[in-house]
């Protein structure tokens, strides 16, 4: 599960956001005052949002974002005036003051990015075994002989069918051999 690192420079603001956080619903929300409390608990963590303000106790914004790891993204609190004055990939930043909403929503849209990924690995697709490659060779070359098709009709053959059955393509290869 994503996390939210507070990292501010002032004990009081960590503190605000934090219960901020916590009332819009976010229960994995930690205090770490300086960057390197914050890159020590994030390598702990896995993955999430670190909320930090232009200046740490004892480094910039940049070298913290630096130094976390890949599975992290910095959320910058700052003035307005102190906006993009360096461009990073992993950095988005809100203007202060801001709106709780706008906190809000933008960690739910960073969060969000870390479920994206992992629902698009999750489903990607599996390797076919060397067994079940096999199978399906086997079933086309079945079908080719029993039915006079090419190899891409069979082919075709095979997935219309096991897409009409909601059936994995290699299911349906086993029940046409099945069936010889």
């Amino acid at each position: 599960m994503a996390c939210v690192i507070v990292a501010l420079s002032k004990e009081k603001e960590n503190k605000m956001i934090k219960n901020l956080l916590v009332q819009g619903g976010y229960s994995e929300v930690f205090i770490h005052p300086s960057g390197a409390q914050a890159i020590a608990a994030a390598d702990q963590l896995g993955e999430g949002v670190v909320i930090c303000s232009f200046r740490l106790t004892d480094m910039m914004y940049f070298e913290l974002a630096e130094s976390l790891p890949n599975s992290f993204k910095v959320l910058l609190l700052a003035p307005g005036n102190r906006l993009g004055e360096r461009g990073m990939e992993n950095i988005m930043s809100l203007a202060m003051p801001f709106q709780v909403h706008d906190l809000l929503n933008t960690v739910e849209l960073m969060l969000g990015d870390f479920i994206y990924e992992r629902r698009r690995k999750k489903q990607a697709p599996k390797k076919r075994t060397p067994e079940q490659e096999a199978l399906i060779r086997e079933a086309k070359a079945l079908l080719m002989n029993r039915n006079n098709m090419s190899e891409s009709e069979a082919h075709r053959y095979i997935q219309k069918r096991s897409m009409d059955e909601s059936r994995s393509f290699v299911e349906t290869a086993q029940i046409i051999l099945t069936m010889r």
